[in-house]
């Protein structure tokens, strides 16, 4: 599940998205951007058919594949109604045309993740149904993602035996889970342990389901989806095995949150927190719950439709348009030094001897002291 994709970074998504399974999330760059100068050649104006074209295929890919069905005549009623009165005229630049329809969109729907995207870059031709993606794409993104290191760009170990991890992006596990599992394997002696998601925009629930092993016992059901059409929900356990065995199922966990942080991010939060089993720290999330993939409506446009939504098992519902509210509120930019300071009271609290001592002097010292963002 991810935030919104935009420029660029929607070639790579579209791409992933096709190569992943029902629930594989597309992958953009870790902080989406919109389209710049020299991205791609200058946008043509659209014209009234092709407004009318765009609109009426995204209205056919949302019937044939949104998970909610219920709302699609409201959709599609309110999407024609503003096209018959002109409304989209003014939107002849394709970006403020998907901006246009989008806000059509987010009145009736209420969905954050179901948004229509224009890239100024040819997006990768899509194979037949069943089929592979362009081998070269695909290779083209995996480069870009080892680039980055899977979106996982700080693993280190804070002053006082605190783990700090910071992750960008949930990438899918088959491609980033030997780095996740290195980066979980240098933290393993750590006596508490901070996820920084606050520049997070989500990713494949897959790896968040992994992640999640990690932290809790083996076969924990952690989350369910709804699926469009399905009698049952799909539901989602913690793995039986990890590569390089389980942190711990009982230490402190801190998650850093902010407005950023999206999507499969959110489950991640939200999902430890219905668990009881971590503190997430920093602000309201973005709000999105509700996965599915990109589809291709010309070689420009695409719109991203949810084919599931999340259900936790314990809340029975989810984060969709109210966020993940933290258990303690403070700015982004403070979360950190927030999370470093509850672990070292909470290890100081049982701590004897010399690791007192240690953890006693680290709380009287300045709060950024090992604990740079």
């Amino acid at each position: 599940m991810v935030g919104r994709v935009r420029g660029p970074a929607l070639a790579a998504a579209l791409v992933a998205g096709v190569a992943g399974g029902a629930y594989a999330q597309p992958q953009p760059q870790p902080q989406p951007r919109p389209a710049e100068a020299g991205e791609g050649p200058a946008a043509a104006p659209l014209d009234a058919a092709a407004r009318k074209a765009v609109v009426e295929a995204a209205i056919a890919r949302i019937d044939a594949n949104y998970v909610f069905p219920d709302r699609v005549p409201a959709i599609a009623a309110a999407l024609r109604r503003k096209l018959a009165s002109h409304g989209f005229d003014a939107a002849a630049d394709p970006k403020a045309f998907a901006d246009a329809v989008n806000a059509v969109i987010a009145a009736e729907a209420h969905d954050k993740h179901l948004h229509l995207a224009w890239s100024p870059r040819p997006l990768p031709p899509l194979p037949p149904a069943g089929g592979e993606p362009d081998p070269a794409m695909v290779a083209r993104q995996q480069a870009m993602m080892r680039r980055i290191n899977y979106a996982i760009p700080r693993a280190e170990v804070l002053a006082g035996n605190i783990g700090y991890l910071k992750m960008d992006m949930f990438a899918r596990p088959q491609n980033a889970g030997a780095t996740f599992a290195a980066a979980m394997a240098f933290l393993q002696y750590s006596d508490a342990l901070i996820f920084d998601l606050r520049d997070n925009g989500g990713g494949d629930p897959a790896m968040v389901a992994m992640a999640l092993s990690y932290l809790v016992p083996p076969h924990t059901e952690i989350n369910r989806f709804h699926q469009r059409g399905s009698a049952a929900d799909e539901q989602i356990w913690s793995l039986p095995y990890v590569p390089g065995g389980r942190w711990s199922i009982d230490k402190p966990v801190y998650v850093l949150t902010s407005d950023r942080t999206a999507s499969g991010a959110e489950e991640f939060a939200y999902d430890l927190q219905q668990m009881k089993r971590g503190t997430v720290v920093g602000a309201v999330t973005w709000g999105g719950a509700n996965p599915g993939g990109f589809m291709p409506i010309d070689a420009h446009f695409a719109i991203f439709v949810p084919t599931g939504a999340a259900v936790n098992p314990i809340s029975k519902t989810n984060w969709e348009g109210t966020g993940v509210r933290p258990d303690v509120a403070v700015e982004p930019a403070r979360a950190l030094d927030a999370a470093r300071r509850m672990a070292l009271e909470k290890l100081a609290a049982t701590a004897t001897g010399e690791r007192a001592e240690e953890l006693k002097r680290l709380l009287a010292g300045p709060p950024a002291a090992a604990a740079a963002p």
